[in-house]
């Protein structure tokens, strides 16, 4: 019993000084960092940044004083989209788009990642920004975000190599 009060007691005093270790808060200047790692060209615009992921147009807003961040990419316009297809997209939404999303806004479809800016980490950003032109890339066909896929094929593997790609850019930072 001591040895277990012990133990717990050890524990308790770790958790502090392994959460010493984590990434500093994520910040408009630090995404840029990560942005211009992950595309050299890549350009700040207003509050966000535009670049290139993929041959894919990407735009990143962030929002300090709302401790908020948007990655997106336009797909098409909004008005045609018929219902099957907006069955499908809410059905990608909720199993294979992963952490990206589908969203109308101005009359536009977008493929988007929202996170609160301040506790991103940049795996984290990396992977959600993959992810985003994923489905971006994939709307009308396999509607995913890369990362895990049900079934067989060639799909799920070439989808991920984005992610992994990305990742490894983003490791020097």
């Amino acid at each position: 019993m001591i040895r277990s009060l012990a133990a717990a007691f050890i524990i308790c005093l770790a958790v502090p000084a392994l959460a010493q270790e984590a990434e500093p808060p994520m910040s408009y200047e630090r995404l840029g960092k990560i942005i211009f790692a992950l595309d050299e060209n890549a350009q700040p615009r207003d509050a966000g940044f535009e670049l290139t992921v993929a041959e894919v147009p990407v735009l990143v807003v962030t929002d300090p004083r709302a401790d908020r961040m948007r990655a997106m990419v336009p797909i098409r316009p909004a008005a045609d989209i018929d219902t099957d297809e907006l069955m499908r997209m809410m059905q990608a939404n909720f199993d294979s788009a992963l952490d990206a999303r589908y969203a109308v806004a101005n009359e536009i479809l977008w493929a988007v990642f929202i996170h609160p800016l301040s506790p991103l980490e940049k795996d984290q950003f990396i992977s959600g920004l993959a992810q985003t032109v994923n489905i971006a890339k994939t709307y009308g066909t396999l509607y995913s975000g890369g990362g895990l896929q049900y079934g067989g094929g060639d799909s799920n593997n070439l989808q991920r190599q984005l992610i992994d790609d990305l990742l490894k850019k983003g490791e020097e930072i």
